[in-house]
């Protein structure tokens, strides 16, 4: 099966990128957009100086429970760089999102809490919310996790949107917020 179809099958349609727009960023942003990808797995994740950002992690049924996202997740944690990724909120209706936060926590990563996330799907016109989770290897603050989703967003997100969606997304200022003052004890990834 081709790696897009994976992620098509596992990732809501209102988080996907479009073929045409992840092809275009592995060829056009090859410097910055990169593909992992393996019999088990596809790992789609941008480096940039500061920080890594994962787009789309997918391991097959088959292998989870044998580590392979943990090692995929090592060896982005050797580059010794923030790692941020979007997560859907918790579904008590699909377990999956219970299993991912799990999986996150135990990896290490915290929630965002000063943030957040609120994008319209182009797919389905609806409002698409998302929390942002993060490893923290030198305890960056939340305001440089913010700024460097905003930087992401800007360059992987909306690249070149009017040309695959018809239309663009919203500015990064609508989509992203950030809020110091979030009660901090309020941790999705405590709760599980």
């Amino acid at each position: 099966m081709h790696w897009y179809e994976k992620l098509n099958q596992y990732f809501p349609v209102e988080e996907m990128k479009s073929k045409e727009h992840m092809e275009t960023l592995l060829e056009e942003k090859s410097d910055i957009y990169h593909k992992d990808e393996g019999p088990h797995h596809v790992l789609m994740y941008v480096e940039l100086e500061s920080f890594v950002f994962i787009d789309y992690l997918f391991v097959s049924k088959d292998a989870r429970g044998q580590g392979l996202g943990h090692k995929l997740l090592d060896r982005l944690k050797q580059k010794g760089k923030p790692i941020i990724l979007e997560v859907e909120p918790v579904n008590y209706e699909d377990t999956d999102t219970g299993k991912r936060l799990r999986f996150y926590k135990r990896e290490g990563f915290e929630h965002a809490q000063s943030i957040g996330y609120r994008r319209r799907s182009l797919a389905t016109k609806q409002i698409n919310e998302m929390e942002i989770l993060y490893w923290s290897p030198h305890n960056e603050s939340e305001e440089v996790i913010f700024e460097a989703m905003k930087k992401m967003y800007n360059q992987i997100h909306t690249y070149k949107d009017r040309e695959f969606y018809g239309k663009s997304y919203q500015h990064v200022d609508e989509v992203l917020t950030y809020n110091e003052n979030e009660n901090k004890s309020e941790n999705i990834l405590e709760d599980l």
